[in-house]
């Protein structure tokens, strides 16, 4: 059986590129578990990104999720302007309790009239798509589990 020098190059050249695609996978991103429940998150640690959050989104998927971070603790209120679709907030304290959770609906013209506040000083706010929270029976007073990437608060912008 003879090969020709075509499809040696060809085979050659499909095996360099798996190599390559393999080395480029992404990171995963860090993520925040509650009550046996992990989401993925994308990191909202300055005052653009927290100001921004998860408005103009379409969807948000079922194991998704925003976590915006501080590098101190007070009380914090959110409303949903520029969101479209329903979202749940939890409220985390420094020792990575939750201490306040809604379910937020979008406003008609998405203005954000609607505040939702912590009551109690918090460090960290974590939005997921709405009806997450119900559907893992996260409630006020459970721990809140970081992946070891999470990046460090004290290094958060700090601001609303």
């Amino acid at each position: 059986m003879k090969t020709s020098k075509a499809t040696l190059v060809f085979c050659l050249a499909a095996v360099q590129l798996a190599v390559v695609a393999g080395c480029q996978k992404k990171d995963p991103k860090p993520s925040v578990k509650i009550n046996n429940s992990s989401w993925q998150v994308e990191i909202a640690e300055t005052r653009a990104k927290r100001y921004r959050g998860m408005s103009g989104r379409i969807e948000v998927g079922e194991d998704e999720g925003m976590l915006f971070v501080y590098p101190d603790s007070r009380v914090r209120d959110y409303c949903m302007r520029g969101c479209l679709v329903p979202l749940d907030i939890a409220f985390i304290d420094e020792n990575l309790k939750v201490i306040k959770t809604y379910t937020m609906q979008p406003e008609p013209g998405q203005v954000g009239k609607m505040q939702y506040s912590s009551e109690t000083p918090a460090k960290y706010v974590f939005e997921a798509a709405g009806g997450a929270f119900a559907a893992a029976e996260v409630q006020e007073g459970q721990v809140v589990i970081f992946s070891k990437d999470m990046p460090d608060a004290t290094k958060a912008e700090p601001g609303p």
